[in-house]
């Protein structure tokens, strides 16, 4: 089993930033790529940015230059830092990490989501 702890959501002002983090822990092989969606109300769950193990980055265009995502391999923590908040960044942010699992003498995959973290930016 896998577990997923995020941290770092809040409230602030537009134009301020935030970090969040995400830490899998668990029967882990080895962790794939690591990446950070986000749901606003009454929309749909999208990709906010991701990140390899060879550390190649993707954002979708509403967050580049803003957002920067980053992994620590030895804790096994992806890092979203988001500067120059806007209010349309108003989202639960979603952790998801791709896993590798060895067990019953083979090697599994597994997709694992955390439980999200409320991001209220204000105008």
């Amino acid at each position: 089993q896998v577990q997923l702890v995020e941290s770092g959501g809040g409230l602030v002002q537009a134009g301020g930033s935030l970090r969040l983090s995400c830490t899998a822990s668990g029967n882990i092989f080895s962790i794939n790529t690591m990446g950070w969606y986000r749901q606003a109300p009454g929309n749909e769950r999208e990709l906010v940015a991701s990140i390899t193990r060879s550390d190649s980055v993707n954002y979708v265009d509403a967050v580049k230059g803003r957002f920067t995502i980053s992994r620590n391999g030895d804790k096994n923590t992806v890092y979203l830092q988001m500067n120059s908040l806007k209010p349309e960044d108003t989202a639960v942010y979603y952790c998801r990490v791709g896993i590798t699992q060895y067990f019953t003498g083979n090697y599994h995959g597994v997709d694992v989501w955390g439980k999200g973290t409320l991001v209220t930016v204000s105008s």
